[in-house]
């Protein structure tokens, strides 16, 4: 009776991302795919036999916050955490994870130094990196464009920092010229862009890149203010600060923002894919809503994760982690899924322009 007992206790899996402040909404949805992916992962039998449970806490986008609720987890019991908005909470939950001997697994966070090793050997990431992000927008801004005079708003930390870092570097290698003519630098919290978007007005661009991974409040507040104040040049959102959410507040400043990403759920290949038909439809048929890229990433990690489990007959973090780590899941909401022997899954990016407050794909 005990060992009938032990084996009908449910798999728990941690999540921590924001579920306040701007990010918060965000977070929620988040939360809730991985609740979506977990409820049909257990209508197939679950993992190993048991039923998996969503263990979720916020970080409030705080570093300190994410660590707390990281100590929070691993007391708990969980068997694998899904985490990662900001990269700064990701970079400081890592090596509490990882003493912990939990199986940490990135969703979202994109600074590169998140599959450095450093903070958590056995790193993994669903989202690309910002160096992945950083070609597209270099060959966008150079083949494009073709813009000479380019000035870039960019958040104040490892992800912001290292995405415009990423973008020069890319610019560099293409041997592109091009002078800096503005350099905005502002905090996730920021939402009044005013002051910079006249400094960078002033300096009279033929593109701006704006890096601003606060989805629910400082991009669409920095793309609103870029149209009130008659910001020149093309404006050019970093890789995947994009999403529905975005647009829905920006409403039509929005229009004409270029922008790229890795998922859509309504463009090939996914939307003939028969395992993002099923996520999308039980998804709408809890939520209501359909699922972005951010939602879609969230639910990939935990299904990748339940796939390994359920392949190796075994919760071992070092099991798992090695599976994944330089692996290939076929039948995915992603499709095939293949991961870099670092951690990193390969993903192919789609360039797309805002028209009539949708986002319309350039075709290949």
């Amino acid at each position: 009776m005990l060992a009938g007992t032990a084996a009908a206790q449910p798999v728990k899996v941690g999540a921590i991302f924001p579920l306040s402040g701007g990010a918060g909404p965000q977070g929620q949805y988040i939360v809730k795919s991985l609740q979506t992916m977990a409820t049909m992962i257990n209508e197939a039998g679950g993992v190993l036999g048991r039923q998996i449970v969503i263990e979720a806490r916020d970080d409030e986008s705080t570093p300190a916050v994410g660590v707390s609720r990281a100590n929070e987890l691993a007391s708990a019991g969980v068997s694998v955490v899904i985490e990662g908005w900001n990269s700064p909470v990701t970079l400081a939950m890592q090596p509490v994870l990882s003493r912990a001997g939990i199986l940490d697994i990135t969703a979202i966070s994109k600074a590169d130094p998140i599959l450095s090793g450093e903070g958590n050997p056995l790193a993994i990431r669903l989202n690309s990196s910002n160096s992945q992000d950083g070609a597209v927008i270099a060959d966008y801004i150079a083949n494009r464009v073709k813009a000479k005079r380019i000035a870039f708003m960019t958040q104040n930390d490892a992800y912001g920092n290292g995405a415009q870092a990423s973008i020069e570097n890319e610019l560099k290698k293409l041997n592109y010229t091009y002078e800096k003519v503005a350099e905005e630098k502002f905090p996730f919290t920021q939402a009044d862009f005013r002051v910079a978007l006249t400094n960078v007005r002033s300096a009279n661009p033929d593109a701006v890149v704006a890096i601003n991974a606060s989805e629910g409040l400082g991009m669409p507040a920095l793309i609103r203010q870029a149209r009130q104040a008659k910001t020149p040049g093309t404006l050019i959102a970093a890789v995947g600060t994009i999403a529905p959410s975005v647009i829905n507040v920006a409403g039509e400043s929005a229009n004409a923002v270029v922008g790229a990403d890795i998922y859509f759920p309504d463009v090939e290949p996914f939307a003939s894919n028969p395992a993002n038909k099923a996520f999308v439809a039980k998804f709408q048929e809890q939520h209501k809503q359909t699922p972005d890229k951010f939602m879609a990433l969230g639910a990939a990690a935990l299904q990748v994760w339940a796939m390994s489990a359920n392949e190796l007959k075994t919760l071992d973090r070092e099991a798992i982690a090695k599976r994944i780590r330089g692996g290939n899941f076929r039948n995915t909401i992603m499709g095939d899924m293949n991961f870099a022997p670092n951690g990193q899954l390969a993903s192919r990016h789609y360039v797309f322009t805002i028209q009539n407050q949708k986002m319309v794909v350039e075709s290949k």
